[in-house]
């Protein structure tokens, strides 16, 4: 996991991604269609951790936006909304496990090792389905998702992907990894 001392955005930085943010959130209300912008504003304003994952999420091509708040916590939820999976984040076996197992041609690193050092979450295969309901997303590429224990301990992990106007879930080797391939997730604020 990241530093919390590296975990600082300039004043710049800060203001091109609420900037980013609320223009995103503006053009896509149907995503959130009951919310506002000034109370997630508020709550980004007083979360200075939340907006150095935003801003990684940003830099890394995952286009984040709102998708819903929790009605049981109050929370935000922010989910990468990029039409393909985010750029920065391809490339890249599933988990530390599958990447300390490859013995030749390793990936830079793992999906679950990126998303624990932006402390995000890679998104469930409920979630993903969830984001599809919202517009298409992955008609080109693939994203890694949250894998349960029982596939994981075999060997695989789960991805998925939209294709002949439908939302697939498949497997593959955890150790695989393709330059279509990255992760997308979610961020509670």
């Amino acid at each position: 996991m990241a530093n919390k001392n590296s975990r600082k955005i300039s004043t710049a930085q800060r203001a091109d991604l609420l900037n980013a943010l609320k223009v995103r959130f503006e053009k896509n209300m149907k995503r959130h269609k009951s919310l506002e912008w000034g109370p997630i504003e508020s709550k980004l304003d007083a979360d200075v951790d939340k907006l150095w994952s935003l801003h990684k999420m940003e830099e890394t091509g995952g286009e984040p936006d709102v998708i819903g708040q929790d009605a049981k916590t109050g929370e935000y939820l922010f989910y990468d909304c990029a039409v393909e999976s985010p750029k920065g984040r391809r490339s890249l076996c599933y988990d530390g496990e599958a990447l300390d197992a490859r013995k030749e041609f390793k990936p830079e690193g793992s999906a679950l090792g990126m998303a624990a050092d932006m402390d995000i979450e890679i998104l469930t295969e409920e979630e993903y389905r969830h984001l599809q309901t919202l517009g298409i997303f992955d008609a080109k590429t693939s994203s890694w998702l949250k894998t349960p224990a029982a596939i994981r301990k075999l060997g695989g992990a789960l991805f998925g992907d939209y294709r002949y106007a439908t939302t697939f879930v498949y497997h593959n080797g955890a150790q695989s990894y393709y330059a279509a391939r990255g992760f997308r997730a979610s961020l509670r604020v």
